[in-house]
C-alpha cells in the first residue's frame, strides 16, 4: 500500500460492463455511485442498510443491492471496488482481500490505506479533467471546480475543431449574470457575433474578446425596436458568412421571446440552429421574492401569461374570464404598463379583489423592488412606487409570502 499520496498514478478505468463492489450504502457510496454508473460500470452494492437515493438507483436498475453485511469473498470478479462503510475493521478487511486478489481498492475513511485514490473529476466537451491533492479532498475540489469554470467561461480554451458556422439561441436568465445556464456561457465565450436583447445580462458581454462582433436587438417596451426581420436577417447573414452567432436573449428563448421564429427563419434559410434554454423569469423572479408559485396546499398550478397587448385588445389570445375562474397562481410578463385593466378583467370575472398581489422590478438583480398589495390596489401602489419594466407580476395566495430568498 501507498504511504504517499503524491505517488498516485493518475490513469482512466474503462469500467464498462466491468463488475465493480462497492462495500457501504451510505452517502459516502451515495456520492460515489452516479459517476460509476454513467461510466457504464456494472455496479454491485453491499450493506446493511442503503439511503433512499441508492435504493432508488437499485429500483431504477441502475446498480444491484445486497442488503447484508461484508463477506470474504464478495470482491469475486470484480475490476474494482470502493471500501465505504463506516466500521473501519470492516474497512480494512476490503482492502486486504482486494489485494490478495490483485484489484485496486479505494477507502473512503482513511485514503492513505487503500490501493487507489479517487480524484475530484469534472467531465467538459469529451475532457475527463482529475485532481488529486494528496489526499486532501477538499483541495482537489477546489482546484478541480476552478478549471472547470475557467473552461465554461472561455479563460481556458482546450485545443478542439473550430465552433462551425451556425446559430445559438442562448436564455440568459432572469438578470444575474451567473444564472445564465453553463452550456449558454461555455457557447457564449466562443461565439463570432452576438446578437443580444435589451433583457439579456449586460454583464456578460464583457467577458467576450475584442473580436466578437456585438450587434444590439434591444426592444425596448413601447418604443423603438428592431424589426424581427432585421434580426433574423443577422443570424442568418452571419452564420452564411462562415461564423458562429449566439443570440443572446433574456430569461428563456421559448417563453414570449420569439425564439421559434427565429428558429423557423434560422431552418428555411439552411442554417443549423440550437437552442439552449435559460432560467425563465416566470419563475425566478418570484423566487428571488421569496415567492414560490407553487406550494403544497396552496396551490397546484400556475399560469404564465403575456400582458403585451391589454385584455380588450382585438389581438389578445387570452380568455381572462377563464384565467379569474382559476385558483392557483398567476405570473404576468410585461404587464406592468397595463395592471389596472389586467387586475379590472380579473375582478370582474370572478377573482377576489382582496387576492394578494405582488410586483417584482428588476428580479435577481441588486437593484430588485418589490410591491405588495392586494389585486384590487396593486395598479395603485406600483403608479405611486413608480414601478417600471422590467417587472412581473404575481396574483394568488403565494404573492403574500415573503421567505427569505436566495
Amino acid at each position: 500500500m501507498s504511504s504517499d499520496l503524491e505517488t498516485n498514478y493518475l490513469v482512466g478505468l474503462n469500467l464498462t460492463g466491468r463488475r465493480v463492489v462497492v462495500i457501504g450504502g451510505g452517502t459516502v457510496a451515495q456520492r460515489r455511485l452516479g459517476l460509476l454508473i454513467s461510466s457504464g460500470a456494472a455496479v454491485h452494492v453491499i450493506s446493511r442498510a442503503v439511503t433512499p437515493a441508492v435504493e432508488g438507483m437499485a429500483t431504477a436498475g441502475q446498480i444491484t443491492v445486497d442488503l447484508r453485511p461484508y463477506a470474504v469473498g464478495d470482491l469475486a470478479g470484480a475490476w474494482y471496488a470502493i471500501a465505504c462503510t463506516d466500521e473501519p475493521e470492516t474497512n480494512a478487511a476490503i482492502v486486504a482481500e482486494a489485494e490478495g486478489r490483485r484489484i485496486f481498492c479505494v477507502r473512503a475513511d482513511v485514503a492513505r490505506l487503500g490501493t487507489a485514490v479517487t480524484p475530484a473529476t469534472a467531465r467538459y466537451e469529451g475532457l475527463t479533467l482529475g485532481v488529486l491533492a494528496g489526499g486532501e479532498h477538499r483541495r482537489s475540489a477546489a482546484v478541480r471546480t476552478a478549471i472547470l469554470e475557467a473552461l465554461q467561461s472561455g479563460a481556458i480554451v482546450p485545443e478542439s475543431d473550430p465552433v462551425l458556422p451556425g446559430v445559438a439561441l442562448v436564455g440568459g436568465g432572469p438578470g444575474d449574470p451567473d444564472l445564465i445556464t453553463v452550456r449558454g456561457r461555455r457557447l457564449l465565450a466562443r461565439a463570432d457575433v452576438v446578437v443580444v436583447d435589451r433583457l439579456a445580462p449586460p454583464e456578460l458581454l464583457a467577458e467576450l474578446g475584442s473580436h466578437v462582433d456585438v450587434i444590439d436587438a434591444a426592444k425596448i417596451p413601447y418604443g423603438r425596436a428592431m424589426a424581427q426581420e432585421a434580426i433574423n436577417s443577422a443570424l442568418i447573414d452571419g452564420a452564411k458568412a462562415g461564423k458562429f452567432v449566439v443570440r443572446l436573449k433574456g430569461g428563456d428563448p421559448y417563453v414570449f421571446g420569439r425564439g421559434y421564429e427565429e428558429v423557423e427563419a434560422c431552418v428555411a434559410a439552411g442554417v443549423p440552429v440550437t437552442v439552449v434554454p435559460g432560467i425563465t423569469s416566470a419563475i425566478s423572479v418570484p423566487s428571488a421574492a421569496g415567492i414560490p408559485v407553487t406550494h403544497r396546499g396552496v396551490t397546484h398550478e400556475f399560469v404564465v401569461v403575456s400582458g403585451h397587448v391589454a385584455p380588450d385588445h382585438p389581438d389578445s389570445l387570452v380568455d381572462w374570464p377563464a384565467l379569474a375562474r382559476l385558483r392557483g397562481t398567476l405570473v404576468l410578463l410585461m404587464a406592468v404598463e397595463r395592471i389596472e385593466k389586467f387586475a379590472d378583467a380579473l375582478i370582474a370575472g370572478g377573482r377576489d379583489a382582496s387576492t394578494p398581489a405582488t410586483v417584482i422590478q428588476e428580479g435577481t438583480l441588486r437593484s430588485q423592488r418589490v410591491v405588495r398589495a392586494d389585486l384590487k390596489s396593486i395598479a395603485e401602489r406600483v403608479r405611486a412606487e413608480d414601478i417600471r419594466p422590467p417587472a412581473i407580476v404575481v396574483i394568488g395566495a403565494v404573492a403574500a409570502f415573503s421567505g427569505v430568498s436566495g
